[in-house]
C-alpha cells in the first residue's frame, strides 16, 4: 500500500469511529430539492418496487446489502435520489413511504465496499437534506437523532476520501454531499474547508477550457451543470455567497449544454446520453445560467455543431474521452445526428446502463457511422474503459457562410484491418441539403456497412432505391451511389424505453471475380518484389439527403 492510500485508509477508519457528545437535533440549514421527480416512479416505490433502465426490481426490506440489483442499480438505490419521486407524488402515503425507507436504511446500513464510494454517499446525504422538510422534519425525535448521527459519519467519510480518483461527472455528487453535511452541521467546520479546498481542482480536471466536460458526453454535460446548479442553490438557501469558482464553471458548462440540444430541447445522443425531457434540461439551465448563450465552438471538446436555416447537424468529430473518463464512451467516433425544426431524422441509438443492451449500444453499429467488417472502431475492457480506440482523429471545417464542408477521418480500423475511414460531409441549401462521401482505404477490399439510424418519430418508405422520410409535415429523400441500399428494423433506446424503428444501410456492391487469363499467371516464386507488395484499395460510396419541396 502506498503512503497516500495508507493515509486515506487511516482517515476513513477514524471517520467511522463513534464520536463523543450528542449529535444535533436536526439540520441547521436544509434546502428544497430544486428538481422535479417522476410521479410514476413514486407510485412504484409505494407499491414496493422500482424501475431502473427499463427493468423492475423489488425494494429492500431490512436487507440493503444484498439483493437482485446490478452495481449501477445498487448505487442508485443507496443514493436516495428517488426521494424526489415520492415528493413529487406528494401524498401522505408517499411521505410515510419515504420516511419508512430512510428509517429502514438507518437501521440496516450496508457494510460492504459501497460505503467507501464517496459519490453514492454524497448523493445520499444531499437527498436526505433536500427532502428533509418533506419526509423527515416531522419524524420521531429518535429517528431525527439517528439521522444526524449518520450524517456526521457520512460527512466525515467523504472528507476522508478526498481527493477523489477520476470519477467524471459523478464525482461532483461527493462534493454536493459534503456541502450538505456542512449546511446541516456548520459547527463541523472541516466539511466546508475540505469542500473549498478540493472542488476547484476537481472542476479543473473535469471541465475543459471551452466548457466541454472531459467525458465528451451530453449526459455528463447535463450532470455537471445540474450538480453545480444545485450547489449554487444550496449556498443561496443558507444566505451565503456562492464561491466564484462555481459561478465560473457554470458560465462555461451551460453554453456547451445548450449547444448539445436539438430543436426539441432534448440532448443529442452521443457517448452514453439519452434525450432526456426538454423541461428537465431547461430547469437545469434556468438554475445554473444567467445568460442564454450557446457555445459557438467546442475546440477542446471536439464536437462540431452546424446550424443552417431550421436544420441542425451535430458531429462527434474528436477522439474518445481519455482513460479514466471513458466509462461512458461509445465507439461512435465521427457519428452525426441531424434534425430539422423540432424533429430528429438521423440519430444514434441511445444508451443503457446495465446488461447486454449497454454493450450493444456502445458498439459502432448503434451509431450513424461506417462499420468495417462488422467490427467496432473501439473495444472495451471488463471495467468499462477502452482497450482499443482511434488514435488519430481529424476534422477540417470550411464554410463560406451559406454552406459547410467537413473533412473527417479516423484510424480506429487500422489495428484490426489496416484501414482508414474518411467521411466528407456537405451541409447547405439553407439546411435542406446534406451530402456525404464515405471512403475506406485499406490493404484489401473490406466489407462495410454505412448505417443511418432513423428516429422513431419518422415515417419511412422505400421507392425503388430512394428512401422517403416524412416527419413534422416535411418530406425528405435519401439516395446513394456506388453501393446497395436497404431498410432494416432497428431499436432506439434514446427516450428511456425500447422503441422499434428503422435504419438505412448502404453496403458495397459485390466485386466481380475475374480470373487472370489462362497461362498468364506467374508462379509465386517468379513474382517481382513490386508484385509481392501489398496493394492499397480505395472503396467509396456517396449519399444525399434532401428536402422535397412542398
Amino acid at each position: 500500500m502506498t503512503g497516500s492510500r495508507w493515509l486515506r485508509g487511516l482517515r476513513l477508519s477514524l471517520a467511522r469511529l463513534p464520536f463523543g457528545g450528542p449529535a444535533s437535533e436536526g439540520p441547521v440549514h436544509a434546502f428544497r430539492d430544486p428538481w422535479k421527480g417522476d410521479p410514476d416512479q413514486g407510485a412504484r416505490l409505494i407499491g414496493g418496487h422500482f424501475r431502473f433502465d427499463r427493468q423492475d426490481y423489488p425494494l429492500p426490506n431490512g436487507n440493503w446489502e444484498r439483493g437482485p440489483w446490478p452495481e449501477p442499480v445498487r448505487e442508485w438505490l443507496h443514493g436516495f435520489s428517488w426521494l424526489r419521486d415520492l415528493r413529487t407524488l406528494g401524498s401522505d402515503r408517499a411521505r410515510l413511504t419515504a420516511r419508512g425507507l430512510v428509517s429502514d436504511w438507518l437501521a440496516h446500513p450496508p457494510t460492504d465496499p459501497l460505503v467507501r464510494d464517496a459519490c453514492v454517499t454524497g448523493s445520499r446525504l444531499a437527498s436526505w437534506l433536500s427532502n428533509h422538510e418533506f419526509c423527515l422534519a416531522s419524524a420521531d425525535p429518535r429517528l431525527q437523532q439517528r439521522l444526524m448521527e449518520r450524517m456526521l459519519v457520512e460527512g466525515r467519510t467523504i472528507a476522508a476520501l478526498l481527493p477523489l480518483p477520476p470519477q467524471g461527472a459523478r464525482g461532483l455528487m461527493a462534493f454536493r454531499g459534503l456541502l450538505a453535511a456542512a449546511m446541516a452541521m456548520p459547527e463541523q467546520t472541516g466539511f466546508m474547508s475540505r469542500f473549498l479546498r478540493y472542488l476547484p481542482g476537481e472542476l479543473e480536471r473535469l471541465v475543459l477550457a471551452d466548457g466541454t466536460v472531459v467525458e465528451r458526453s451530453p449526459e455528463a454535460q447535463f450532470l455537471v451543470a445540474r450538480e453545480l446548479a444545485e450547489m449554487s442553490v444550496m449556498f443561496r438557501t443558507a444566505h451565503a455567497s456562492v464561491p466564484p469558482f462555481i459561478d465560473r464553471a457554470l458560465d462555461k458548462v451551460c453554453p456547451v449544454l445548450r449547444a448539445m440540444r436539438h430543436g426539441d430541447g432534448g440532448l443529442a445522443v452521443f457517448n452514453g446520453a439519452n434525450e432526456r425531457h426538454s423541461a428537465a434540461v431547461e430547469d437545469v439551465l434556468a438554475q445554473g445560467s444567467r445568460q442564454k448563450l450557446i457555445a459557438p465552438a467546442m475546440p477542446q471538446g471536439k464536437f462540431t455543431r452546424l446550424a443552417l436555416g431550421k436544420s441542425l447537424l451535430l458531429v462527434d468529430s474528436g477522439p474518445p474521452a481519455p482513460a479514466g473518463f471513458d466509462s461512458m464512451a461509445h465507439a461512435g467516433t465521427l457519428s452525426f445526428e441531424f434534425s430539422h425544426q423540432r424533429h430528429r431524422l438521423f440519430v444514434n441509438c441511445g444508451s443503457a446502463v446495465v446488461g447486454a443492451w449497454r454493450d450493444a449500444m456502445r458498439c459502432s453499429a448503434a451509431h450513424t457511422v461506417l462499420v468495417a467488417d462488422g467490427l467496432s472502431s473501439a473495444d472495451f475492457g471488463p471495467d468499462g474503459g477502452m482497450t482499443r480506440r482511434p488514435v488519430t482523429v481529424s476534422c477540417d471545417h470550411q464554410t463560406d457562410g451559406s454552406a459547410h464542408w467537413l473533412d473527417l477521418s479516423h484510424d480506429g480500423y487500422h489495428a484490426p484491418l489496416g484501414a482508414k475511414w474518411t467521411r466528407h460531409l456537405y451541409f447547405g441549401s439553407d439546411g435542406e441539403d446534406l451530402r456525404g462521401q464515405e471512403i475506406i482505404d485499406g490493404e484489401r477490399n473490406i466489407d462495410f456497412a454505412i448505417r443511418f439510424h432513423i428516429h422513431p418519430d419518422v415515417k419511412v418508405t422505400q421507392d425503388d432505391e430512394d428512401i422517403i422520410l416524412q416527419v413534422g409535415g416535411t418530406i425528405w429523400r435519401f439516395r446513394q451511389r456506388d453501393g446497395a441500399v436497404r431498410l432494416e428494423n432497428d431499436v432506439y433506446l434514446g427516450r428511456g424505453k425500447r422503441e422499434v424503428c428503422q435504419q438505412i444501410i448502404i453496403t458495397p456492391r459485390p466485386l466481380p471475380d475475374v480470373p487472370p487469363p489462362e497461362g498468364e499467371a506467374a508462379p509465386a516464386d517468379e513474382k517481382t518484389d513490386a508484385e509481392k507488395a501489398v496493394k492499397r484499395t480505395h472503396q467509396s460510396v456517396t449519399w444525399l439527403l434532401e428536402r422535397i419541396p412542398e
